[in-house]
């Protein structure tokens, strides 16, 4: 019998049978009717005891079992019952941790999903300008190649290098972002130092394309990561010159409020399409409007900076009207 393999189970039946026989006895030392009366309690006790210990081991083998199929991946079983004890209340807990189980399940196979996907943009991002380096360095080993295209394509190669690099190091501090070893500092700047700050490497090429940029900011102080939140401010300041043509405006502008600090920036650009607008935030995500350079990282990269500090970005846009871009950093985190 299976309940004999159990030693708990064999020296708990030792016992009793011991002290049931002691009893016994001194029982019919007694009186012959004690002695009866204590062998048919001991007895009774004795079956009470196995019919009891018996159902608990065919309910802990039903719990193993369920485990067992759990661990193959049946994540839908439900093991819980409506009665009282505590086996039921163990059968309501492992229950508790199958649904944690299938929802981490899901969770882990989303993204995997997502990272092979991000892996084969990655490699398609890199593909492209490497596949074109390569047909120009073959072309630059021609001897009768002019000197104006071979610096046509020393050139190209250069900017080819240039997006090569500005794609690895965007997404090292993505990766960077997502594993959370990034350390978001709690420093405080005026909110037209950081403005200007964000500002500064994007001037020239705003000025090359003839783009008006006029900054509106008082002398509210934010807190936050200046090196990291001024990265997420450049990234939507780029997005918002390369969708503003010639000759467009771009307003910076911030603004009090006593729950949080806000910076806005809007411009008159061509806009976001309506179908875009649930998207932009999404890594890789190319809207219509893209432009062929454009890999999708910026505006995730950005609004990941600010979630991690406890902010947020709010869009709102419009086709051929432009697009606004509403940054908030919560002041009641510390």
């Amino acid at each position: 019998m299976f309940l004999l393999r159990n030693k708990e189970f064999k020296y708990i039946s030792i016992l009793i049978v011991f002290f049931s026989a002691v009893m016994t006895i001194l029982g019919f030392l007694l009186r012959p009717w004690a002695g009866i009366l204590v062998m048919i309690t001991a007895l009774s006790l004795s079956i009470v005891f196995f019919l009891y210990t018996k159902k608990r081991h065919e309910q802990i083998s039903k719990l193993s079992e369920y485990l067992r199929r759990i661990s193959s991946g049946e994540y839908s079983l439900d093991i819980r019952d409506n009665e009282e004890g505590e086996l039921s209340i163990l059968k309501s807990e492992i229950y508790k941790v199958t649904l944690m189980l299938s929802e981490y399940n899901e969770q882990l196979k989303n993204e995997k999903h997502l990272l092979s996907n991000q892996m084969a943009d990655i490699s398609h991002q890199l593909r492209t300008p490497l596949t074109s380096m390569m047909v120009m360095v073959d072309l630059l080993q021609d001897q009768q190649l002019s000197q104006e295209k071979r610096q046509q394509f020393t050139s190209q190669i250069h900017t080819q290098l240039e997006r090569i690099e500005w794609l690895v190091s965007s997404l090292l501090k993505m990766s960077r972002l997502d594993a959370g070893v990034v350390s978001m500092k709690r420093e405080r700047i005026e909110a037209r130092r950081l403005i200007d700050k964000a500002l500064e490497p994007l001037l020239i090429p705003m000025e090359l394309k003839g783009i008006n940029c006029t900054v509106d900011a008082n002398k509210e102080i934010i807190t936050c990561d200046i090196k990291w939140t001024s990265e997420a401010l450049i990234n939507l300041l780029k997005n918002c010159m390369e969708h503003t043509p010639s000759g467009g405006h771009i307003q910076v502008e911030a603004k009090y409020n006593p729950l949080y600090s806000e910076i806005i920036i809007s411009d008159n650009g061509e806009g976001i399409p309506k179908e875009d607008l649930p998207h932009i935030f999404t890594r890789f995500y190319r809207g219509k409007n893209a432009s062929p350079d454009s890999v999708g990282i910026g505006l995730a990269m950005s609004y990941s900076i600010l979630r991690i500090q406890n902010g947020d970005i709010l869009v709102s846009s419009k086709e051929g009207e432009g697009t606004r871009f509403a940054i908030r950093l919560y002041k009641s985190v510390v």
